[in-house]
């Protein structure tokens, strides 16, 4: 008797365990600084002023999933492309510029000018200021910066081609 009185003690202690470190659901989650990876660029997410954290519930699934990303600008362009992005029950958290505290995105008010992990430049913070952009805003300004990337990217990629091809040309010179 006293055999199982004490098994029943321990698994009731391990389902109290497993019980209190389960997620919650809602809000943001811990980050393993320095080990976890953003789910659009794959860089290891250090920075804690400029992190993002997307929350949402997978279609047939009972439990919500968290994806991790190191700047607001990686967030929102992967977060485009999914169709459960306006979905209310969808939360985005961005850490502020100054604290490192997780804010809500959509709610945040975001300064240019700011040195990013992935050279988006916005900060975020709770507080309104003149000048700042709000989150639908900070959309718009991730895709031009986006096309600026692009562009600089086409530019490398045909100078690249027209090293190669007067790389060959030389070489035929020589043969």
């Amino acid at each position: 008797m006293a055999e199982r009185l004490r098994l029943f003690a321990l698994a009731a202690l391990m389902l109290l365990f497993n019980a209190c470190s389960m997620d919650p659901g809602n809000g943001p989650a811990d980050v393993k600084w320095d080990r976890y990876a953003c789910e659009r660029c794959r860089m290891v997410l250090s920075d804690r002023h400029y992190s993002v954290q997307v929350r949402y519930l997978p279609e047939g699934k009972k439990r919500t999933k968290v994806l991790y990303f190191d700047d607001i600008g990686c967030a929102t362009l992967w977060l485009e492309e999914k169709p459960w992005k306006d979905d209310p029950g969808t939360e985005i958290w961005v850490t502020d510029h100054r604290s490192g505290d997780w804010i809500d995105a959509r709610t945040a008010t975001y300064l240019k000018e700011k040195i990013t992990p992935m050279e988006y430049g916005l900060g975020a913070q709770r507080e309104p200021v003149p000048g700042g952009l709000d989150f639908e805003r900070v959309k718009l300004h991730v895709v031009e910066v986006e096309k600026r990337f692009d562009a600089r990217g086409v530019q490398l990629l045909d100078r690249l081609k027209e090293q190669a091809e007067r790389r060959a040309a030389s070489q035929k010179g020589k043969l």
